[in-house]
């Protein structure tokens, strides 16, 4: 490695500076700047070069064995390693192609591209790396003295679910902490549900296009789905009237506001109807409502109308805190939800009550409303950037933004959705086709979902461009 001048930051933690010299040996050994074989510096000349203590070093030194970069020598001193095969520069083919559920997930997860409209999350700087990541670490060393040792209530945290009560009562949904299970987030909360209802062969309606990661729940289950034709206001009543008759399914599963993948929300009169459909054939409704904390209280819901009679109701604290606090809850009829936590109960045992600790910490600290306004103003100027450059670039918006954090979009010009894909992964672009989102994965014209956080960048509106 080449002498860099001495660190400009000389209260830097001594972890950041740790992490620090990693990430500068890690980038030579990746770029090739540091081959396989080649000797590193003594202990004693590294921190001399880098104006940082032996003991960082020697701890910089032991993380990049852990991580595969580096190999100790007894006698010798400390060698550079073949960079760790999973750090390659270009996509896998499956990332490439991305037109499976599978993949779509795995790579939101991975992340391996770096403009990512594609993605079902805003950017890290907005959520755990915002203001909000100072009170996390506060309230994290609090909890952790005021844990018992134990798993805890397979309800979850009761404290939190009297909070989730009181904000339900807010959005005109009367439960209490008694209807209210604490869930690993909305999947499993969705999990949960297709375990307890379904059986292999039953049917279930679902928006078409609709949330992905519940058709491969269902697949797994052996579920037959039927796509209900989403509108930007909501679901086609009257194809669902029709297949309801035809199909005789015994559960709906829909998102009413912010919809994933289209951002359109549910109509008033919609809703009533909706909710008359479901009496008539007698049809049980899960409504997911992950964005919840981004919408108006008095938004249209399903539940709020319903008063948890026949409507499920399913919602998340991953979207708007953070991904890495998998919390998420349940609220419904008792005796749905005793089932469910009997469930919970013999699959996962309980959920994790520290996580569930924090979470409550920050809601009634105020800190997770302030981190609310804030994620909710960046939302506002992201959408106000994109809407008109997306247009601008010739993508068609199929549903009015409604407060979320995507967009539908057709593409422009007869392009197909893997050509697409392809073009975008050479730039390293990582975009969501809308084959995906359909059940039977097929899209009547080629579309795309699309995070606004992301699309004003000017890399991936390029893609539009006349070559």
């Amino acid at each position: 490695m080449q002498n860099r001048p001495p660190s400009s930051d000389a209260n830097a933690s001594p972890d950041t500076k740790v992490e620090a010299l990693v990430k500068r040996i890690a980038q030579a050994i990746d770029h090739g700047l540091l081959p396989a074989g080649t000797r590193l510096r003594s202990v004693r000349d590294c921190a001399d070069k880098e104006d940082v203590s032996r003991n960082t070093v020697v701890e910089a030194y032991n993380r990049l064995i852990a991580r595969g970069y580096a190999e100790s020598r007894p006698g010798s001193g400390y060698y550079a390693r073949k960079a760790p095969g999973a750090r390659v520069q270009a996509p896998a083919a499956h990332l490439v192609e991305a037109v499976d559920v599978v993949s779509l997930l795995r790579e939101q997860l991975e992340q391996h591209y770096e403009v990512r409209v594609g993605d079902g999350r805003p950017p890290a700087t907005w959520m755990e790396g915002s203001e909000l990541g100072r009170h996390l670490r506060g309230v994290r060393s609090n909890t952790w003295n005021q844990l018992e040792h134990g798993y805890g209530t397979p309800w979850g945290y009761l404290p939190l679910r009297q909070t989730i009560a009181r904000l339900l009562h807010e959005r005109s949904i009367q439960a209490d902490a008694r209807q209210v299970l604490l869930t690993q987030g909305a999947n499993h909360a969705l999990d949960l549900i297709v375990r307890q209802l379904l059986r292999p062969g039953d049917v279930v309606l679902v928006d078409s296009p609709g949330y992905y990661p519940l058709f491969g729940k269902l697949k797994l289950a052996e579920v037959t789905m039927v796509g209900v034709p989403r509108l930007p206001d909501g679901p086609d009543l009257e194809a669902l009237h029709a297949l309801a008759a035809a199909h005789r399914p015994k559960v709906f599963f829909t998102q009413s506001l912010a919809h994933n993948p289209t951002g359109g929300s549910l109509s008033l009169a919609k809703a009533h109807r909706l909710l008359q459909l479901a009496a008539q054939h007698d049809l049980q409704i899960v409504e997911d409502d992950p964005f919840a904390d981004l919408m108006p209280a008095s938004a249209p819901r399903l539940s709020a109308l319903d008063q948890l009679d026949r409507v499920i109701y399913v919602s998340s604290f991953s979207k708007t805190l953070s991904a890495g606090l998998r919390v998420g809850f349940i609220a419904g009829p008792s005796a749905i939800i005793n089932d469910l936590c009997d469930l919970k109960m013999v699959t996962l045992v309980s959920t994790s009550d520290f996580v569930e600790r924090v979470v409550s910490q920050l809601i009634d600290g105020g800190q997770y409303r302030r981190h609310l306004t804030r994620l909710k103003a960046r939302l506002h100027v992201a959408q106000r950037l994109s809407l008109p450059a997306m247009e601008r670039a010739g993508l068609r918006l199929l549903s009015p933004y409604t407060g979320g954090y995507y967009v539908w979009a057709e593409l422009p010009g007869g392009e197909t959705e893997i050509d697409l894909v392809r073009r975008a992964a050479a730039e390293g672009i990582f975009v969501s086709p809308g084959s995906v989102f359909f059940p039977d994965r097929h899209s009547a014209r080629p579309c795309m979902r699309v995070n606004v956080a992301y699309a004003s960048d000017e890399r991936f509106l390029r893609l539009f461009q006349p070559a």
